[in-house]
């Protein structure tokens, strides 16, 4: 049993070893400039090892992508944050900032826009059961003369766009900074009931 527990964290290591050094790459270089030995070299790895864990580098990019998505559903879940759009935002700046390096290789480079497409279908799903929630508690919104899905689409973008701004000028302000802005632009856009 001993055994298992050392194998499986070394396995573990192992994955974030050669996770860490492709995002290095990633972050610096194309995907298509990017090969299995350079990710192999920088992990410290052989190119076996990597094959034992991807099938290939997209392979390794959709895991990592899977992997940091349930992740920050997870995290913020356990921070109290049912979605991404609670009141209390600090908890997905704080993910965002713990995991500087992934968001910022996805997010800086040209050709992830699946990762941006699904980070987006996430925070948008999120808006639109907040604001669902709000048609239900409050049937005199000012907003129902707004179409829910534009409204839906026009916040999950300005947050997203928030997000990759902070992201890409590498994080000049807090989460907490960050969080407390952000609510505060949901509540000037009335995402939040009882706020004007």
């Amino acid at each position: 049993m001993g055994t298992e527990i050392k194998t499986d964290r070394r396995i573990l290591r192992t994955r974030e070893a050669i996770n860490r050094a492709f995002l290095e790459l990633f972050s610096a270089k194309e995907l298509e400039h990017i090969t299995i030995n350079d990710i192999a070299e920088r992990a410290n790895v052989n190119r076996g090892t990597i094959y034992l864990h991807y099938s290939d580098k997209y392979d390794l990019l959709d895991k990592c992508i899977d992997e940091h998505l349930s992740k920050l559903i997870t995290f913020c879940s356990h921070q109290g944050t049912e979605s991404l759009v609670s009141s209390d935002l600090k908890p997905v700046f704080v993910y965002f900032e713990e995991h500087f390096l992934f968001f910022s290789a996805m997010l800086s480079n040209q050709r992830t826009f699946s990762f941006r497409e699904r980070l987006l279908h996430f925070v948008s799903a999120n808006l639109r059961d907040k604001l669902d929630n709000l048609d239900d508690l409050d049937k005199q919104n000012p907003q129902r003369g707004i179409d829910k899905e534009l409204n839906t689409q026009f916040m999950a973008s300005a947050f997203l766009g928030i997000v990759e701004w902070w992201i890409r000028h590498r994080m000049p302000h807090s989460p907490e900074f960050m969080a407390d802005q952000v609510r505060k632009l949901f509540e000037k856009n009335e995402v939040y009931p009882g706020h004007a």
